[in-house]
């Protein structure tokens, strides 16, 4: 019997561990390194994941770049709570040749969500002082004066904020899916909903937009219970993802990456069911058309054509007003509120030979 349960115990050292090594592949991070043509790593690379200190709230950022003297760009992801570190990395990844390319997990939002934040720190400001100490930090660490920033959805918001408090710290902001008039932009986005559905005859949508009801100062309800219902819809109809991509590539990334352990990964959906509900009032009383009316930074929208997620006519308007010494819009026809996901090769061409080239002087 004991020879019998030796023999047993021999048999499940193998599952035993490659069950082990796979809970610790899934437990640690990392960022591959940056290899040259002979699979060397690169002298001047660099590809780190390191923690910093905003505000008191420890929180995460992925550098990678083949040249540590390259400009910075700093990719401000949106949500509020909705990490892109992932989608960053894999799509455009070709940035990483001409830029020190930095994306951050904001707090409360995937390796930065812990359930120790206080609730109260949630808010537009605090996370504005949050990134404006990360830039000084990147300026610091890489000896620069500047950096780019690209602003993507709530983290447009947060781009045009810094640059029309800070312009001495940027050489130019990128504005995608870009946010200009919270209660606007929440009407047009529902209008767009419930047209689609009536137009279609899809009547599950037409019941649960109407149910739901068109959102006040752009507030629902039923508060983000609403909000995320609306939100599916439009997914559905095509206003928040053009075409063959969805979310869920996005989903995807959250957990195929090297980046995300299996923990970082299930705390996306703590921190955004974190974040969302106590930011989203904050949000909605933004009108960039009579608080930010002129920035000293220049200034490239890059939208899509489909998006009404944050409704492209908003944009449109508020580039023609906006005051700025070298400002550029740019359609991308195939693509709704991710242009950088939704086309990458495109935009990484335009953040290069356009954005780069035009505004960086060593």
């Amino acid at each position: 019997m004991k020879s019998y349960k030796r023999g047993f115990i021999r048999s499940l050292r193998p599952m035993i561990l490659l069950s082990m090594t796979i809970f610790v592949a899934l437990a640690c991070s990392y960022t591959p390194k940056i290899v040259d043509a002979n699979g060397l790593v690169s002298e001047r690379s660099i590809a780190r994941i390191e923690k910093v200190n905003l505000g008191g709230v420890d929180q995460w950022i992925v550098m990678r770049g083949t040249d540590v003297g390259n400009p910075v760009l700093l990719f401000i992801h949106g949500g509020p709570g909705v990490p892109t570190t992932p989608s960053v990395i894999k799509d455009n990844g070709d940035l990483e040749s001409d830029f020190v390319v930095v994306t951050w997990d904001q707090r409360g939002a995937g390796k930065s969500y812990s359930k120790d934040i206080p609730p109260e720190s949630m808010t537009v400001e605090q996370i504005i002082s949050d990134a404006h100490e990360l830039v000084q930090y990147l300026k610091k660490k890489f000896n620069t004066d500047k950096i780019y920033i690209v602003g993507h959805s709530w983290g447009s918001i947060l781009g045009m904020y810094l640059i029309d408090r800070y312009p001495g710290d940027f050489y130019a902001y990128v504005g995608i899916g870009q946010c200009v008039d919270g209660a606007r932009n929440e009407a047009l986005s529902y209008d767009f909903t419930l047209r689609t559905a009536e137009k279609t005859n899809n009547r599950k949508a037409l019941k649960e937009l109407n149910r739901i009801g068109p959102p006040k100062d752009g507030l629902y309800k039923n508060g983000c219970d609403d909000l995320l219902v609306q939100r599916k819809w439009l997914t559905k109809f095509g206003g928040a993802c053009y075409g063959k991509s969805s979310y869920r590539s996005l989903y995807i990334t959250y957990i195929f990456n090297e980046e995300y352990t299996i923990f970082d990964s299930l705390n996306v959906m703590k921190g955004l069911k974190f974040s969302l509900p106590l930011m989203w009032e904050d949000v909605m009383k933004i009108d960039f058309m009579t608080e930010i009316e002129e920035v000293e930074v220049p200034v490239y929208f890059m939208i899509g054509r489909h998006d009404w997620n944050t409704p492209f006519e908003l944009a449109e308007e508020y580039f023609e007003a906006l005051k700025a010494p070298k400002k550029e819009f740019i359609w991308f026809e195939r693509s709704a509120h991710s242009p950088c996901f939704e086309e990458p090769e495109r935009f990484n061409r335009l953040m290069v030979e356009k954005v780069k080239a035009e505004t960086y002087k060593r």
